[in-house]
């Protein structure tokens, strides 16, 4: 009977001993963290817009947490692939996604079927930057305007096409086509950069585009900025019109771009992370860096995030289901 005793308080003993290490694993765990390389998974090519807003965060936070950020750029499938691939990493803190309006907002209205959800398989971060968009066309065409734009697609509707990367580029150019009536062609390509050099080099009549890779080369002259998708004109490039002032109202569009950890990482670590993402995107040379291709800072909480990228879901599929846009 002694024996028998002995050996359930040894067990008990044994229980209790663990019951108590594990809390103090766990912090050791996350005030390590982190120690060994994070990778952030990008779902569009190299050079597009979330591509170069990634790399310029990244590097401040490389700095800051003493471990190598790396980028990893899943391209393919409206962001689908990467994003698919961020969602079934483990869930530790060192995979993230760079999660996009696109992808986590966009998608879910577009799409009857994914193989993530934007609410239940990711643990948002924070929102880093919001933005509208800017129409171009090439300065080797005699377009000047939203208006001539649309006279030349009609005039030419060989020469009608446009180029797009992701499913927000794309609902905004559908959706101006129905306000305009405009012949506009889907050409695909994998990212927004590569959108922007289709337009100089003349395969496209026009682009819809994220502001990072299109702003230089509107200041640069390589392309001709029509209108601008917000509500208001961007301070960056005072001269272009919003789409509403150039004739075509009803075609409001602001993108974010942020970063998401896989659900189940552990919440400690997901509130270092959000620290230190925040700390980074609003430091003066990061931010600077970021205002200078007509982005706004954001910086938010992770919750912060989680509540817009919600709200942004509900936003979307209305549009969508208005203008009748499926993507299957």
């Amino acid at each position: 009977m002694k024996t028998v005793t002995r050996a359930l308080f040894g067990g008990l003993a044994a229980l209790l001993a663990l019951a108590t290490a594990l809390p103090a694993f766990a912090q050791t765990d996350v005030a390590n963290f982190p120690n060994k390389p994070i990778r952030i998974i990008v779902a569009f090519a190299a050079g597009g817009g979330n591509d170069i807003i990634i790399r310029i965060v990244a590097q401040k936070l490389q700095e800051s947490l003493g471990q190598q950020i790396i980028v990893e750029n899943k391209p393919g499938a409206n962001a689908i692939t990467g994003t698919d691939f961020a969602k079934n990493a483990t869930a530790d803190g060192y995979t993230l996604l760079m999660g996009a309006t696109g992808a986590m907002a966009i998608n879910p209205a577009v799409f009857s079927k994914l193989p993530y959800n934007s609410l239940r398989d990711f643990v948002p971060l924070s929102m880093l930057v919001h933005f509208p968009l800017f129409m171009v066309s090439t300065p080797s065409l005699p377009v000047k305007s939203v208006q001539e734009l649309v006279a030349y697609a009609k005039a030419n509707p060989a020469k009608a096409n446009y180029a797009t990367s992701s499913t927000p580029f794309t609902l905004a150019t559908e959706l101006f086509k129905q306000k305009t009536g405009a012949p506009l062609e889907a050409i695909a390509y994998k990212s927004s950069g590569e959108s922007v050099v289709a337009v100089i080099s003349g395969q496209v009549l026009t682009t819809i585009s994220d502001p990072a890779p299109v702003v230089p080369q509107i200041k640069a002259g390589q392309v001709r900025a029509l209108a601008v998708t917000g509500r208001e004109r961007s301070p960056d490039l005072p001269d272009v019109p919003t789409l509403a002032e150039a004739g075509v109202p009803g075609v409001e569009v602001y993108l974010w771009t942020g970063l998401f950890a896989p659900a189940g990482t552990p919440p400690a670590i997901v509130k270092k992370l959000e620290a230190e993402i925040i700390k980074a995107v609003k430091h003066p040379d990061v931010a600077s860096k970021l205002k200078a291709l007509a982005l706004e800072v954001v910086g938010s909480t992770g919750e912060e995030f989680g509540r817009v990228v919600a709200a942004d879901i509900e936003k979307w599929t209305a549009v969508a289901k208005s203008a009748n846009i499926k993507m299957d």
